[in-house]
Formats: C-alpha cells, sequence, structure tokens
C-alpha cells in the first residue's frame, strides 16, 4: 500500500518539531545554548524571560505539529475541518520563520535553524495543499 505524500510530509513535520519542542525546553531548563536562539543575543542559559518565551514556543509548536497531523488525517478527525484553514496559519508562521533565521546576525542560529524552518515550511506547504488523499472523516 502507498504511503500519501501528505502522511509523508506530516510526520517529517511532527518528528522535526518534537525536536524542536525539545530543544526549546531544554533552554526553558537553563541549558546553555543562548547562542542557538533570539538572534544569539544571549550566550550560555537564557535570562528568565527568555525562557519563557522558550516554553511558549514549544507549546505553539506542538499545536502547529497536531494541525498539520489533523489535516494529514493522522489524528483528531473532529480538527479536520478547522485544520483546511488553520494550517495556512502554520505555513505563514514557518515562512516568517525561514525570514528570520535567514537574517539573523548569529551563523550558528542560521546554519542549524535555517535548514529545519525551511522543512518545516515545505512539509506544511505539501500538507496545506495535498489534506489527505483519503476520503475525510464524517
Amino acid at each position: 500500500m502507498r504511503v500519501p505524500v501528505t502522511h509523508v510530509a506530516a510526520r517529517v513535520f511532527g518528528g522535526l518539531s518534537l525536536s524542536v519542542v525539545a530543544f526549546q525546553l531544554a533552554l526553558a531548563s537553563g541549558a546553555p545554548w543562548g547562542h542557538l536562539t533570539m538572534g544569539g543575543a544571549f550566550t550560555g542559559r537564557l535570562p528568565t524571560g527568555m525562557r519563557v518565551a522558550a516554553v511558549a514556543q514549544a507549546f505553539v509548536l506542538s499545536a502547529f505539529a497536531v494541525v498539520v497531523a489533523a489535516r494529514a488525517q493522522l489524528m483528531l478527525p473532529r480538527w479536520y475541518g478547522a485544520s483546511r484553514k488553520l494550517v495556512w496559519v502554520v505555513v505563514a508562521y514557518m515562512v516568517v520563520g525561514v525570514v528570520l533565521n535567514t537574517i539573523t546576525p548569529s551563523g550558528s542560529e542560521r546554519a542549524v535553524w535555517l535548514p529545519v524552518t525551511l522543512v518545516l515550511l515545505i512539509c506544511a506547504i505539501v500538507v496545506a495543499r495535498g489534506g489527505s488523499r483519503r476520503t475525510p472523516w464524517p
């Protein structure tokens, strides 16, 4: 049986999102990786306010992964209808992420996160444009 490309894209999006969420939660817990985020403005551990922002980012990205999975019909069938529009919010957010990771003054941040954000964007577009080839849930 052939796996729809939207399912592959949604799974890649979910796996990468899980990695980024883990990174954000590590930052929030005090990991000394400040040079890899927020434009490299902080070296070492992030200050408290930025650690709270890292938790917020982890939450947002987790929600986006759920939206993408719902649009690809991998989970939460009741979200399928809403995901038709919400997935475009994910796409727009990822476009902003690609732009910001392209112009960041931190070479380390750009080297790590630009490719990740670009793949997330491509996956989100694939899912947004394709939905799922299966019949939608009732």
